[in-house]
């Protein structure tokens, strides 16, 4: 996990998203351990309830478990469940200002679509 946090999102918001992206990148698979709170406080500086929160979002929303005693792990299909949620979402959200974009500038899809993907951090090398 990324240790720098921003100011535009609370902590355990950031935490909690960071926890997605590593299970939609398949870091984390179906039944793995999350990292525990006290180590994920210990690493980061967190408060433990800070990291207790981000990881009850996970619990709430189904993608997690809590496994009395032994930790919180990842539910069955949750990859398969964030990427239905995901790709509504930007289809819903993104995609038309994508698209608005697109044809504000008078790009040609296909293309935009032969164009190599370059590294988003800005690193071209």
């Amino acid at each position: 996990m990324d240790p720098k946090w921003n100011e535009d999102q609370p902590i355990y918001r950031q935490l909690r998203d960071r926890v997605v992206a590593m299970i939609l990148e398949g870091v984390l698979g179906d039944g793995d351990a999350l990292p525990s709170v006290r180590n994920v406080a210990a690493e980061y500086r967190l408060n433990p309830l800070t990291v207790l929160k981000g990881y009850q979002e996970l619990v709430d929303e189904g993608l997690v478990e809590k496994k009395r005693g032994r930790g919180m792990f990842v539910n069955d299909g949750a990859r398969t469940q964030l990427l239905k949620d995901e790709r509504e979402r930007f289809l819903k959200k993104e995609w038309p200002q994508v698209r608005a974009t697109i044809d504000r500038l008078g790009l040609d899809a296909q293309r935009l679509l032969e164009q190599p993907v370059k590294d988003a951090g800005g690193d071209d090398d």
